[in-house]
């Protein structure tokens, strides 16, 4: 079985994966680590699309069970059916702004106050970050999601943000046992 879980920045799409991948067969694959080169300081420069869309497919290939956590949105008209079931996490603007206040300071530490281009980058991505709701928004957004949703040829379960991590997995594990996969 494929699980692909999208949603806004800060949502929770990759701890919710990492969950499944703790507690089941599946395997985690996180779409930032093939969107993004590894470089010294992360999210600095982007792979290119066949690429990243060639490294993908390659593990994607390999694991029966696999859950892939992010916005794939731009990568192709392929990924529109290659999934066996989407989870899409809503959350409230707000609180996902906070949860990206807070883990760019986990990542970034004093550099965030010390080095002008963390700086920088760092509020260019949270400005990005704050404008999912807005319809006009040409990025990723709410709007882009949820028309995506329409061309997906799976099952869509949308899950609320808000609830606790714990619930959201066995929610989930349901669903996968709806479909006759073991976990």
């Amino acid at each position: 079985m494929k699980i692909l879980i999208f949603g806004a920045s800060g949502s929770g799409t990759t701890t919710l994966g990492k969950e499944i991948e703790k507690i089941t067969d599946f395997t985690h694959l996180d779409v930032d680590d093939y969107y993004w080169k590894k470089t010294e300081l992360p999210f600095q420069e982007k792979i290119p699309l066949v690429l990243r869309n060639k490294s993908l497919k390659a593990d994607f290939k390999k694991f029966e069970n696999l859950v892939v956590s992010g916005s794939m949105v731009s990568w192709g008209k392929e990924w529109e059916q290659a999934f066996d079931l989407a989870i899409f996490i809503i959350l409230e603007n707000k609180e996902r702004i906070e949860r990206l206040k807070k883990r760019e300071t986990e990542r970034y530490g004093k550099k965030l106050l010390t080095d002008k281009n963390i700086q920088q980058n760092s509020k260019a991505f949270l400005e990005w970050a704050n404008q999912y709701e807005n319809p006009n928004f040409n990025g990723r957004s709410l709007k882009v999601h949820n028309d995506w949703i329409e061309l997906l040829g799976c099952k869509v379960l949308k899950l609320d943000g808000r609830i606790e991590l714990t619930e959201k997995v066995e929610t989930v594990i349901k669903v996968i046992k709806t479909t006759g996969n073991t976990v």
